[in-house]
């Protein structure tokens, strides 16, 4: 007798690799659904059982079966999504949680989420997560590569990130300075996105400030391909694709994506000269993995991967490029009664460019002030073993060390000078974890770290143009500091629909060698940098409910966090020339760290399923970012707003999905009031922009889809020092998705 059967999902699309156990009395077989979704036993000896089936975000199902012609029988099987508290996140707590465990706010995006935003690049997709944003408010498409810090819940940034971005465990962030080349992870590539917010330090060390955001690869089995390509106004052209695949115990994926833009000019209308130009940009990745099986459960594996981009800043003498590669080795172990053990070890060398210009008054002229070249090198690793100890505990106990090496090479046309400032920064830390079951409704989390920074190896070197006489070399002192940065967490289920958690932490980051050595020009803007620089520690807690209602189709979470950070590291104004209220040529700024900012909030989030097929999600941030203290030669700053971060933001997003006729999504984001300097004397204005995308699945794995970013063209600053900068005008696309075979 056979038992044949067919897995979909709640809108009748196919899922694959579905794992099917089917049981009798005495007897039990499993196999994976195949690429259409169907699964066959045959000869099986028995007449009824039962059958169990799950599939990656899907709810588990089982249910009995019984035999009614003794040859053959047919079991069709629906799995629907899994709730929110279902999910398994492994970023939170360096290893696989149930979502409903962690006290840690986290958002989690799947493949499925992501393809359903209208957005182009990742970080406008990571939009909808409310608070997150880069330096300013321009999308990573037309941005300068050094404001792609990513800053949430109000913490800001200066161009760095205060948030650690991770792909499956390595490290994204610039080694020189710490911010994100988003577009060096193919968009096809991405299974799932892990948003953790709050300081996680306690695991993740410096870097880590406020958050953690993690893209994890789309594994190699089953084999597939899959392949996102598209056009759209603005000479936008992009082609993003995957494919990966096992055979025997071997298995390797590739994930590969070239983009180009004309852009736009950034200056608006009114203010435009000569010089202003489009800011374009084009790139390129490739990430190739080769892995192999061990057991039923272990991996190893080998990573190559090489990042091209290159930028065009907005007036012809502004460009910049970065070349960037990066080789990883990791094993992913499991050894039994010891438990599991998570190795990964990375290195990589990258050169930017970056070139700076004065403009004329009229914006009808430039003059070149500045050419940077900035060598970086970075290599590191980390070991992570965590264990079941019986049904209620399970501890987490890991290493890791990273080294980066940078200078910034500059020759300085303004002052006629060569200079080279850099130096080396090693940072090592040691931390565990214990997430224990103290009763039946309540789960306890601790986590503690401690970590040496060591700053060593710095010093300027400055030679005028055509000097016969050597140059100057001044040595900076060696610096070190050491950081302890526990986290304490408690989840209590007070009925089978609500969870209540709480948690307080301490966290720290490290002044980076861009904010310690590199000195820089944005417009009419120069910013130095300051050798000085005292690590960023923060003080914060969080406590909120998850609400689970109406047969989990309305999922509500509420949150309310507080956040204070000593020694936070600021682009403060020296001097402005002419002073205010005239219309400054020339402001100059210096990182300094100010004294203690402080930004309490509150956060929103719901999701309304009304069918299986029509969802609303949306979310609300409202944090309060200000200066609490500025000792020094600031003390004006204080009661002010921190820079780049608004009050209020509001996203929501509507979805009807219908793979056999149309499917289609709208997502709406509301930015309120932030102001673009640190006195606040340059504040920008509120705005909505709204985003669409419909798509048509047709010929077995073929999708088409049309997508608009900012439909209403909405005109909002991203830059209001002078001159003025404008955020992206409408953009429209065309193209078509293809996973072969069908998922």
């Amino acid at each position: 007798m056979s038992v044949h059967g067919v897995v979909r999902d709640s809108s009748g699309a196919v899922i694959s690799g579905a794992h099917v156990q089917l049981n009798g009395k005495s007897y039990s077989v499993s196999l994976d659904t195949d690429a259409t979704g169907s699964f066959t036993f045959e000869n099986v000896p028995v007449m009824s059982g039962t059958i169990a089936i799950s599939a990656d975000g899907m709810a588990p199902v089982q249910q009995s079966w019984a035999a009614s012609t003794g040859v053959s029988t047919e079991i069709d099987v629906v799995l629907k999504p899994l709730a929110l508290n279902q999910q398994v996140v492994v970023t939170a707590a360096r290893t696989a949680t149930p979502l409903g465990d962690t006290p840690t706010s986290v958002i989690q995006l799947s493949q499925q989420d992501l393809q359903a935003t209208p957005a182009l690049t990742l970080d406008d997709s990571l939009r909808q997560v409310p608070g997150f944003s880069l330096f300013r408010r321009s999308s990573s498409r037309v941005a300068n590569p050094t404001t792609m810090g990513v800053s949430m819940r109000g913490l800001g940034a200066s161009g760095p990130s205060r948030i650690l971005v991770l792909q499956d465990g390595i490290p994204l962030n610039d080694p020189f300075g710490s911010w994100v080349y988003w577009d060096r992870v193919a968009n096809v590539s991405v299974a799932d996105v892990e948003v953790a917010q709050g300081g996680a330090s306690s695991l993740y060390g410096s870097s880590a400030l406020g958050g953690v955001v993690q893209f994890l690869s789309r594994p190699a089995q089953p084999a597939e391909l899959s392949l996102e390509t598209s056009y759209g106004n603005q000479n936008t052209p992009q082609l993003s694709i995957w494919a990966g695949g096992q055979k025997g115990p071997w298995e390797a994926s590739f994930g590969g994506e070239v983009f180009h833009t004309d852009g736009y000019v950034l200056v608006p209308p009114p203010e435009r000269g000569l010089v202003d130009i489009k800011a374009g940009s084009q790139d390129g990745t490739a990430d190739l993995m080769i892995g192999r099986k061990i057991g039923s459960g272990s991996e190893i594996f080998a990573r190559g991967f090489y990042f091209d981009d290159s930028r065009e800043n907005g007036t012809p003498d502004t460009r910049n490029s970065i070349r960037l590669g990066q080789g990883a080795l990791g094993a992913n172990l499991q050894l039994g009664t010891i438990g599991n053990l998570t190795l990964r070890a990375y290195a990589e060398a990258e050169t930017y460019h970056q070139s700076f210009s004065s403009v004329a008054a009229n914006r009808n002229s430039e003059t070149l002030t500045d050419d940077q070249t900035v060598p970086a090198q970075g290599i590191g690793g980390s070991a992570v073993w965590s264990r079941n100890l019986g049904k209620r505990q399970t501890v987490v106990a890991g290493y890791d060390e990273h080294e980066e090496l940078g200078r910034s090479d500059e020759t300085i046309f303004s002052s006629k000078k060569d200079t080279s400032a850099g130096g080396h920064q090693r940072t090592a830390g040691v931390f565990g974890e214990d997430l224990i079951q103290i009763a039946p409704r309540w789960l306890l989390t601790v986590s503690a770290r401690y970590d040496d920074w060591r700053n060593f190896d710095a010093s300027l070197y400055s030679i005028a143009f055509n000097s016969k006489v050597p140059g100057v070399n001044t040595p900076y002192a060696d610096r070190s500091y050491d950081a302890f940065s526990p986290r304490a967490g408690l989840v209590h289920q007070l009925n089978s629909h609500v969870s209540w958690s709480a948690s307080v932490y301490r966290a720290f980051r490290a002044p980076t060698l861009n904010e310690l050595y590199r000195s820089f020009r944005q417009g009419i803007t120069v910013t130095d940098n300051n050798p000085l620089l005292r690590p960023e520690r923060l003080t914060g807690g969080e406590t909120g409910l998850d609400v689970n209602a109406l047969n989990q189709h309305l999922e509500v979470r509420g949150t309310f966090f507080f956040n204070e950070i000593i020694n936070p590291v600021s682009n403060v104004q020296l001097s402005a020339t002419p002073p205010p209220p005239a219309t400054p040529t020339l402001i100059t700024d210096q990182r300094q760290n100010l004294g203690r900012t402080n930004d309490p909030g509150v956060e929103l989030d719901a999701i309304v399923h009304f069918t299986d097929r029509i969802q609303l999600s949306g979310g609300y941030q409202y944090v309060d970012a200000k200066v609490s203290s500025s000792p020094g030669q600031t003390p004006s700053l204080v009661g002010l707003w921190v820079p780049q971060v608004p009050h209020s933001v509001l996203t929501f997003q509507g979805r009807y999905t219908n793979p056999r006729r149309v499917s289609f999504s709208v997502e709406g984001r509301m930015v309120g009031k932030q102001f673009d300097d640190s006195p606040n004397q340059y504040p920008m204005g509120n705005f909505f922009v709204l985003d669409g995308e419909v798509s048509h699945d047709f010929l077995g794995g073929t999708e088409v889809f049309a997508a608009v970013e900012n439909l209403f063209n909405e005109k909002y600053l991203i830059e209001a020092v002078p001159p003025p900068e404008i955020g992206l005008p409408i953009a429209a696309r065309i193209g078509f998705r293809l996973n072969f075979p069908k998922r």
